[in-house]
């Protein structure tokens, strides 16, 4: 068994420790992560640098990029074969609800179902961290692990699990909750009188939706939420039908903009 384990906390993350350690039992572990933490990155892919990757000590490659670059650059070139299956985390804190899409934790894991290999990104959903902390959590992701390998996953599927912060009472099967987003930027002034702005410094909240995974691990339980590639809302597909796009009428190339947004005159 060959598995790949990466995150967005870097190389020297806690959580990857953990994990590398509990995922020996199963086969080779091989690592490779950023060299430097790469949170709320999400899918972003390095295309207008090069990349550097350090092997620091044996199957254990430091990467100058991000978890998506890290993932691509593992599954094409650090590794002989393709890995039997891809683990992002253990996160330091949760990804639930609208936060997946800045995720870089939940877009490494993406990263490797597009590449056609089993992926699950972990994430515990906790204040303060320790590699104590993350003995529950590495622990859950093993199990999990080995029941995708098991059972294997649905096309375009990887599934994205978050570990409450106190001992789990079971394993929740879950939808994508809904974040609430207040204070969001937070708005101060420098010793110089010059304003900045903080983004996320703010307290978020979230619906607390029975069947959500927010509420499975505000209640205690791991929340394990299946996540799938294809973007397409097809329940709005009928909806968007009765605006007839098909009949509308496209301007002309070289029709006049009606006003310039720059304010400026040519």
């Amino acid at each position: 068994m060959l598995i790949l384990l990466t995150n967005d906390d870097g190389i020297h993350s806690a959580g990857l420790q953990a994990l590398a350690d509990r995922f020996k039992s199963l086969g080779r572990v091989v690592v490779v992560a950023p060299d430097r933490e790469r949170s709320a990155i999400g899918h972003a892919l390095t295309l207008h640098a090069p990349l550097r990757a350090e092997e620091i000590c044996k199957d254990c490659w430091a990467v100058s990029g991000t978890p998506t670059d890290a993932v691509s650059l593992g599954i094409c070139s650090l590794l002989q074969e393709p890995p039997d299956l891809v683990v992002s985390g253990i996160n330091k804190g949760g990804n639930m609800g609208d936060d997946l899409t800045y995720s870089g934790t939940v877009a490494a894991a993406m990263e490797a179902t597009l590449m056609g290999v089993p992926a699950i990104a972990v994430s515990l959903a906790a204040k303060s961290f320790s590699y104590d902390d993350f003995s529950d959590a590495s622990g859950v992701a093993m199990q999990l692990a080995t029941t995708v390998l098991d059972h294997g996953l649905p096309a375009d599927t990887f599934i994205n699990i978050n570990v409450p912060a106190r001992k789990p009472l079971g394993i929740r099967l879950t939808r994508q909750g809904k974040r609430v987003y207040e204070d969001a930027v937070v708005e101060n002034v420098d010793p110089r009188g010059r304003s900045y702005y903080w983004i996320g410094a703010g307290e978020l909240g979230f619906q607390d939706l029975d069947g959500t995974d927010f509420h499975a691990v505000n209640n205690g339980y791991v929340s394990v939420t299946p996540l799938h590639l294809d973007l397409t809302n097809y329940a709005a597909m009928d909806r968007l039908r009765q605006w007839q796009l098909e009949e509308i009428t496209l301007d002309s190339a070289d029709t006049p903009l009606a006003s310039d947004p720059t304010g400026s005159s040519s």
